[in-house]
């Protein structure tokens, strides 16, 4: 007998955080993607399985009864899915922490320091896990996760400080522009395309503001979904970048970058958070080392 066919994984993934968050921006937000690309997701599972699942309900979306039954589906499936996974990350490291941060800090500023974490903390056992978002269910099945993000706390998380967020413009000595921006203040960036990316669409924003900047006036250039390739692309010499200081110490200190402007505290921190009421002296060490690292 033969089985129906499962709709596309993306697209259930994209229903079942538009069901749970209440809404596509939610999901978009969540999932780290466009609100366009949750819609166009939607559209595909509703034209395989051929029912509405949404309404829309104001500003919003509501369920259908066909959505209800199918929200209820998923999350059971998910939550098996995730507690597997868990169970087998478990298995093969038993003694291990589990830790998960965004793939740009792990490739750019865990990696290359883990050396170091092993040769001062050797009793701390770690497995990494790349995880996007912050203080995301999927996170709450690992022991702890690196973040950068603002205040106020979750409910449901301890949450260290590290050190405050600091962010600047960089740019690779090779660019064109490089020359220009070192010997002129902030406003000479206007005009100038800007590398952005997805994940952190309100940095530009943000850094305009702080330096008495209209961010209606920025000019952005190329955008990529993550930070760590438009930092390679900044190293490249492809245009201006901004970035949080610790993930261009290395390049700024070699010379492969520039901060023409140096850094700022952007009101954010450096956190590592343990879904509350997860206790492990480990994590004393872990903290201590990651702060000093920070500084």
């Amino acid at each position: 007998m033969s089985q129906t066919p499962l709709p596309p994984l993306n697209a259930l993934r994209s229903f079942e955080a538009t069901a749970r968050l209440g809404g596509v921006g939610r999901a978009a937000e969540a999932l780290h993607v466009t609100h366009g690309a949750i819609s166009r997701q939607l559209r595909l599972l509703e034209e395989h399985l051929g029912v509405t699942l949404f309404e829309r309900e104001g500003r919003g979306v509501r369920l259908t009864a066909a959505g209800t039954a199918l929200q209820a589906a998923c999350d059971g499936a998910f939550t098996q899915i995730r507690d597997a996974v868990d169970r087998l990350q478990r298995r093969q490291r038993p003694d291990a922490l589990v830790l998960g941060c965004s793939g740009s800090i792990l490739a750019r500023w865990m990696i290359p320091r883990l050396p170091t974490l092993q040769a001062e903390l050797p009793q701390l056992a770690l497995h990494w896990s790349a995880q996007d978002g912050s203080f995301t269910e999927q996170q709450q099945a690992l022991d702890a996760v690196l973040l950068l993000a603002q205040p106020p706390w979750p409910r449901g998380w301890q949450v260290r400080e590290l050190a405050p967020e600091r962010v600047g413009v960089v740019v690779s000595p090779q660019h064109t522009a490089a020359a220009r921006l070192r010997h002129q203040p902030p406003h000479a960036l206007l005009g100038e395309p800007l590398l952005h990316t997805t994940s952190r669409p309100q940095a530009w924003p943000e850094w305009a503001l702080s330096h008495g900047l209209d961010p209606a006036q920025l000019q952005l250039g190329t955008g990529f979904e993550h930070l760590y390739f438009l930092l390679e692309a900044a190293v490249a010499g492809l245009g201006v970048a901004i970035a949080p200081e610790p993930l261009v110490a290395d390049e700024l200190a070699a010379g492969r970058l520039l901060a023409p402007w140096g850094f700022g505290a952007t009101g954010g921190f450096w956190v590592l958070a343990t879904p509350a009421g997860r206790q492990d002296a480990r994590m004393d060490a872990l903290s201590q080392w990651l702060t000093e690292q920070l500084r």
